[in-house]
């Protein structure tokens, strides 16, 4: 036996009406983080089978009140987090502040030749050898971003093997000195790209908030870091600090 009702003969598709009385439940039953019945217990109770639950709850991820978490389940969207940009933003600090648990994962260290708009941004000449190091930022647990980190090779040789856990920042500090100043952020929304969306555990059609960053040497100026953070852009909102 159902526990919701939907009309057969309405004209109206099932899912889009289950999708209508599924979102009246939601914002009046459960809170951001909360998770939801299975897909089978929620066709069980509406009734139908669960290709057509599936698209209704389809609608309601497009929506941004619902996300899938790959093995777990059905959550309500958190509310976004307000993340502050300035000139000495730090991600662990900021977050911590706020009551969340960080971690920060290594995916990626090489060194390689700098391209055009990372030999610019760092200063020195096209070609030239920087370190590439990929983060990903965990918060609670989940995904929040992806970070690509270019640093010149020439001033920091050592740098990649320095760095093993913890925060790439705190280490230019203690390690080399840097006191780092932040001169430049863009921020541009786009969709994902690559394998940025299954990293981020997200769908391939919503966008990400691409923050390219530009990190100097406060003492003389000198670039020391260019950053390109993609931040899933429906947990966080980026407040711009001068």
């Amino acid at each position: 036996m159902s526990l919701y009702a939907v009309d057969r003969d309405s004209g109206l598709a099932l899912y889009a009406q289950i999708a209508r009385q599924l979102e009246q439940v939601v914002l009046s039953q459960y809170g951001p983080g909360d998770g939801l019945p299975s897909e089978g217990e929620l066709a069980t109770q509406f009734g139908v089978n669960r290709h057509t639950l599936r698209r209704a709850v389809d609608e309601l991820v497009e929506a941004g009140l619902l996300e899938r978490r790959h093995g777990l389940g059905i959550f309500v969207l958190d509310t976004q987090l307000d993340y502050q940009i300035g000139q000495a933003t730090r991600f662990t600090e900021n977050l911590a502040a706020l009551g969340f648990m960080t971690e920060n994962r290594i995916l990626r260290k090489q060194t390689i030749g700098a391209i055009p708009g990372v030999a610019q941004r760092l200063s020195i000449p096209e070609g030239d050898a920087a370190h590439w190091i990929e983060t990903l930022r965990m918060v609670d647990e989940r995904p929040m971003c992806l970070i690509s980190h270019f640093v010149p090779a020439l001033r920091f040789p050592d740098l990649l093997a320095r760095f093993e856990s913890g925060s790439l920042h705190a280490l230019l500090g203690a390690a080399y000195g840097c006191r780092l100043r932040r001169s430049e952020s863009l921020v541009t929304a786009v969709l994902p790209q690559g394998d940025d969306a299954t990293t981020l555990d997200m769908p391939q059609n919503r966008p990400v908030l691409r923050v390219k960053s530009v990190n100097v040497d406060d003492r003389n100026g000198a670039p020391v870091e260019y950053a390109i953070t993609r931040f899933r852009a429906d947990r966080i909102q980026l407040r711009i600090n001068p």
